[in-house]
């Protein structure tokens, strides 16, 4: 049993590797829409007291998040990906990430914020999302910085904290066209 599992895992790292690779490809060629998932925080939901506007009243990047958040900033550097702009929801760990990341002031964008709980806001938001990813048409890449829940309910995939999914529009939805995991 245990050699089947060491198998399974040894025939899965390639696939991860090379879909990060892949990955990188498009992100060198430019002109892609990158969902990046906050980096790594210090707990699993905000507290009661939430507030938009107070760091000290949201969950935050740990520390390993922050490494993290400057590893992503290091390879996007070293791989040569260029960014034309960063857009971010307006959560503290979104726009820390973005900022430790690419060391430059993101521009809040509302839809990227959590989605909300009503289904008519919900799909207002990711009406908005795919407005703007259907929007773009740059020569570098279009980073967004958001949630899990997010990513979830525009790809369907469920990346990792501070991983990128690469996406283009798709008919009335994105195609995922590779994953970075940092």
């Amino acid at each position: 049993m245990i050699r089947f599992v060491l198998a399974l895992f040894l025939l899965t790292v390639p696939v991860a590797a090379h879909a990060t690779d892949a990955g990188w490809a498009l992100l060198r060629d430019g002109g892609h829409v990158v969902l990046l998932r906050h980096a790594m925080v210090t707990g699993t939901t905000d507290p009661a007291s939430f507030d938009i506007d107070s760091c000290a009243n949201q969950i935050n990047l740990s520390a390993r998040g922050k490494q993290q958040a400057s590893k992503i900033g290091a390879l996007f550097a070293a791989r040569a990906a260029p960014i034309e702009r960063v857009l971010s929801s307006r959560y503290c760990r979104c726009l820390d990430t973005a900022r430790i990341a690419f060391e430059a002031e993101p521009k809040p964008f509302v839809p990227l914020d959590l989605l909300k709980g009503d289904e008519t806001q919900k799909a207002a938001q990711i009406a908005a999302i795919m407005t703007e990813i259907r929007a773009y048409s740059g020569s570098d890449n279009l980073i967004m910085v958001t949630h899990l829940e997010n990513i979830v309910a525009l790809t369907g995939i469920s990346p990792r904290e501070g991983e990128a999914v690469i996406v283009e529009p798709k008919g009335d939805g994105l195609r995922v066209l590779g994953r970075v995991t940092f």
